[in-house]
């Protein structure tokens, strides 16, 4: 309604300004006049929208305006730090890079250095030069037969339905290219996740799509099993909970889902895909084990492990207590942080649920150091990854490996419309509809997302050989600082201080309060 509306307000100002221009004639200037008054009446005369009614035809500029409010702060308003959720100075990094134009900034920083918050690295007198092979790391854990040789950086989740089939080539054949894996999202295993043989990441969703029996909807264990034998597939991952929408389960409305998705998700047409907000097939720490454990036997030994966004604290160390009780290991944890994105999410849910990256990971990190877990099970961190120094900084807090989404999405030409949850992003990135999807063109795009990886990488390398690096498993949380309130340059190893091997097993003196209060919550035997 208010784009129709806007729409007859365009059209009365042209009618007007053609009228102004072609003075010659009347013509224009009395089709405007007319289509004023009785736009202008019918206004006055109806009863939904209050401003019409008192400022007939006039009151409609204001949904002109709430219609493009977003571009105009975009593109002549905001500064290049202000935009939200990623500024405009870090999605052009995400440009430049992609496209491998230019990327140095003239004059210096303009950011306020000394403002609380901001954070640093310190760099050497002595810098080295790191080797590629640095920017690779093995996932798989004791009871995993084919682990997984991965890049430093990776695609992270994005289902088929959330992203158009033109972004999930794109993306695919852009890991081809740059050698790394590309998350699926809970939306399944996509023939165009396969199509341009790109290493894959398939994440089970909590309604099990792409291995998921369509009488019952529970977890079928042929399907899966099929599935997970292609080459392609290097990892599967468990999604346990997001950032952006913790404890939530999502929606696909019916109108939405067309054959094809209906297929790839094992869903029926005519029906809306209602996510569960948990996993049927499991309600404990010690089942969720057992799942993993399932889940890397049917795969045959490839790397099997669960994301979630840290919430209630005990919960995840119930899960380290259930593996010192079972001897059951997940492969990897994915972190993610409430701060991710989302093609959609409920407000409270994104503003208000879930713990910041930085926090989460150090506590998961230290959880497994403190339980003698952590040389077992690999870290991969995500949460708004755009630059090297995020790379540095997520491993400097404990992650062996990040995650990217919305970097990768900016790579394929997304312009932070915010639009991905109306199905009418103009990049063609998040969308079904196949006028806009057309406008994505793989072979240009995937050498740009290619190129991101490339450049992110290497830039991350650079800053670590800085810093006087030899070796990344090296970069602790004292080699990242941050500002405090009173200016002070403090380390993330102060802010978040490191906890001794098996710490809460032998039950340290030194153990903070929280770690034991909730240390003390936790149960192998329930959540």
């Amino acid at each position: 309604m208010k784009r129709l509306m806007a729409f007859g307000g365009i059209i009365l100002g042209v009618f007007i300004l053609l009228g102004l221009f072609l003075n010659h004639t009347k013509l224009f200037l009395n089709i405007g006049i007319i289509f004023f008054l009785v736009l202008a009446t019918y206004d006055f005369l109806q009863k939904k929208h209050a401003i019409l009614r008192n400022f007939p035809a006039l009151g409609r500029l204001r949904y002109l305006f709430e219609l493009i409010r977003h571009e105009i702060q975009q593109y002549f308003i905001a500064n290049d730090e202000e935009e939200l959720p990623f500024s405009r100075e870090r999605r052009s990094l995400v440009y430049q890079r992609a496209k491998k134009t230019l990327d140095s900034v003239p004059f210096g920083t303009r950011h306020i250095i000394t403002e609380e918050g901001y954070e640093t690295a310190k760099h050497s007198l002595n810098p080295t030069h790191i080797s590629e092979k640095e920017s690779r790391y093995n996932v798989g854990g004791p009871q995993c037969s084919k682990p997984y040789n991965a890049s430093r950086l990776n695609i992270s989740a994005m289902s088929f339905g959330a992203i158009s089939k033109n972004a999930v080539m794109a993306l695919n054949k852009g890991a081809k290219v740059g050698n790394f894996a590309h998350n699926t999202g809970e939306g399944g295993l996509s023939p165009y996740h396969l199509e341009e043989g790109g290493d894959i990441i398939w994440q089970l969703g909590t309604a099990n799509f792409g291995a998921r029996d369509k009488k019952t909807g529970r977890f079928d264990s042929a399907k899966f099993k099929d599935k997970s034998h292609h080459e392609q597939v290097k990892m599967i991952e468990i999604k346990l909970s997001q950032g952006a929408k913790p404890s939530h389960g999502g929606i696909l409305p019916a109108a939405k889902i067309t054959p094809e998705i209906a297929e790839i998700r094992g869903v029926h047409l005519g029906q809306d895909c209602i996510s569960p907000p948990t996993n049927p097939e499991f309600s404990t720490p010690e089942g969720l084990l057992q799942f993993v454990a399932k889940l890397r036997e049917l795969s045959g030994g490839k790397p099997v492990g669960f994301k979630l966004c840290i919430g209630i604290r005990s919960q995840f160390l119930s899960i380290c207590k259930a593996m010192l009780k079972t001897g059951i290991y997940p492969d990897f944890i994915t972190v993610d942080g409430a701060e991710g994105g989302t093609g959609a999410a409920p407000l409270e849910f994104s503003n208000r649920l879930g713990e910041y990256i930085d926090d989460g990971l150090s506590f998961v990190h230290n959880s497994l150091v403190a339980t003698g877990l952590r040389d077992k099970i690999s870290i991969i961190a995500s949460g708004k990854v755009i630059t090297g120094f995020d790379v540095l900084t997520k491993i400097a807090l404990g992650a062996n490996l990040v995650n990217s989404a919305r970097g990768m999405m900016f790579a394929l030409g997304c312009i932070q419309s915010l639009q991905c949850n109306r199905n009418t992003c103009p990049t063609g990135v998040a969308t079904q509809n196949p006028f806009l999807v057309r406008g994505l063109v793989v072979e240009d795009k995937y050498q740009r997302v290619a190129n991101f990886h490339d450049a992110t990488i290497k830039s991350f390398l650079e800053l670590a050989g800085a810093m006087g690096i030899t070796h990344i498993d090296n970069i602790g949380a004292w080699d990242v600082y941050r500002r405090d309130a009173s200016g002070n340059n403090v380390s993330l190893a102060e802010i978040y201080p490191r906890l001794k091997p098996n710490a809460l097993i032998e039950q340290h003196a030194d153990l903070p309060k929280d770690y034991v209060f909730h240390w003390n919550q936790a149960k192998a035997e329930s959540f």
